[in-house]
């Protein structure tokens, strides 16, 4: 039986494992509550998870500003960034502005930096090669490109990919396209990067194509559960590990009922952690929909906490 894949030989950080891209936690007046930010973080740590992704879509980082997301980073880092790596998202829809965001950062004491894709205007593969080797140059921190054509309206196409892979810091992606076919393939052309399955909707196979490490955001509701799955994985135990994925369609599919974001944030609450609203214009869901989303998750068969 093949083995699940190391990290990439690019990568100093050597991901691996469950990595949740976790929340940002808001007072109802809408304030970054950074007591509750952090201990979101070292509740997943404490569930086993093998790293933590602050400021990522599930973290609400477009809404947030600048002087807000260092206070997070800094917040998660004092938390947990002693037990697990913290790779932080500074991207932005511009590259000067990503680089003036990769400086608090790193002295906000994060390991390595999640540059999303630029966003908003079209952009094509020479304008995101010379993106991302522009950031590059100007951080010795490892960089771990975001795919996320959904929300950025920007793919990379493999030939961006193995161009970007070959500039000077740049230690892995995270794919969220569930492009399976295209992710195969970046794979095969750039071990030497570590690469990681972005959607919950694809955590066996993407460690079945090479990926090492998973970007799930059941994870913030429900660590246990995606580490469970990595490790029987892991371990061979792949029956396990398929069903533990049918179990995470499931729990994917109750969570993303109602508002866009708001599903794990209701989950949390559920579980007895109240991860406070959404930063508007998003928002939290209706009694209704709560009331749905419960029934749901109590009728899956992994899940005892509800």
């Amino acid at each position: 039986m093949t083995e699940i894949a190391s990290p990439g030989d690019d990568d100093p950080l050597s991901l691996q494992g469950v990595i949740p891209p976790t929340l940002t936690v808001f007072e109802q007046n809408g304030d970054v509550d950074l007591e509750r930010t952090a201990e979101h973080a070292r509740f997943v740590v404490e569930q086993g998870v093998h790293g933590v992704f602050p400021l990522g879509t599930t973290g609400e980082f477009t809404l947030l500003s600048s002087e807000e997301r260092k206070r997070v980073l800094a917040a998660v880092v004092d938390a947990v960034g002693s037990d697990v790596p913290v790779i932080a998202g500074v991207g932005e829809s511009g590259t000067s502005e990503t680089i003036a965001r990769a400086t608090p950062a790193q002295e906000a004491g994060v390991d390595g930096l999640v540059v999303v894709t630029p966003y908003y205007y079209p952009v094509d593969d020479e304008g995101a090669i010379q993106h991302y080797r522009r950031i590059a140059e100007e951080t010795a921190m490892p960089i771990y490109v975001y795919h996320i054509p959904s929300k950025t309206g920007n793919s990379l196409s493999l030939h961006a990919i193995s161009e970007i892979a070959a500039i000077d810091g740049i230690a892995g992606l995270k794919d969220s396209s569930k492009d399976v076919p295209w992710l195969g393939q970046a794979i095969a052309d750039n071990s030497q990067l570590t690469f990681m399955a972005g959607s919950d909707s694809l955590l066996v196979p993407g460690l079945d194509l090479g990926c090492s490490g998973l970007v799930s955001a059941v994870a913030n509701a429900f660590p246990e559960l995606v580490v469970e799955l990595f490790e029987a994985y892991e371990s061979g135990d792949r029956e396990r590990a398929r069903t533990l994925q049918s179990e995470i369609y499931a729990v994917r599919t109750a969570i993303k009922r109602g508002p866009y974001l708001a599903g794990v944030k209701e989950a949390l609450s559920l579980r007895g952690f109240d991860a406070g609203p959404l930063r508007d214009p998003l928002r939290r869901m209706s009694e209704t929909e709560r009331r749905e989303l419960e029934d749901d998750l109590q009728q899956i068969d992994s899940i005892e906490s509800i």
